[in-house]
């Protein structure tokens, strides 16, 4: 059985097709959520995005290093959608679930063997996209989670076949723990 994608969180550093699955997402009836320079590409396409720190209500801070660490963000991904409690909790914060997170992180080993300083390299230490694709891939049964941009053929056809089994899912968030 395939579980539906109603809603998207995006945040990826390689933008690399980035419009063209935005397109599909949106052809699909799919509401984004976008971080930063992920929700600008978006919209400079023309697709409708909602930006992160308008979702949270609170602005990215610390030079983008904090931006996705907000409930609003972690307990749309980690709610079990089968689990009541977990609903009427976030339904009573107003905080909505996510059906797919597609994210990948910065090029934190390329940036050290490129031979960049030591302060380039920290600003390369992702914590957030771990955080959201670690949430994403515990819950594999409510969440469909995309960690790198060669899974996006996967995705587009799980978008035309009307969202992703739990095999998918499972498979997904396997993958995703090995990132």
């Amino acid at each position: 059985m395939h579980k539906s994608i109603k809603r998207a969180l995006i945040s990826v550093y390689d933008k690399n097709r980035l419009v063209e699955v935005g397109n599909a997402l949106i052809s699909n009836g799919i509401e984004l959520i976008a971080t930063g320079s992920t929700a600008e590409k978006l919209t400079d396409a023309g697709i409708k995005v909602t930006e992160v720190s308008k979702y949270t209500g609170f602005p990215e801070i610390l030079g983008g290093r904090v931006k996705t660490l907000h409930p609003r963000i972690h307990s749309g991904i980690l709610a079990d959608q089968n689990n009541s409690e977990h609903l009427a909790a976030i339904k009573e914060l107003n905080i909505e679930t996510f059906d797919l997170v597609i994210i990948n992180l910065y090029p934190f080993v390329q940036t050290v063997n490129s031979g960049a300083s030591f302060g380039e390299c920290i600003e390369q230490i992702d914590i957030g996209g771990p955080s959201m694709l670690r949430s994403a891939a515990k819950n594999h049964e409510s969440v469909a989670v995309i960690s790198n941009p060669s899974q996006y053929e996967q995705l587009l056809r799980a978008l035309s076949s009307g969202g992703f089994t739990l095999a998918q899912r499972k498979k997904l968030a396997m993958e995703c723990f090995r990132v």
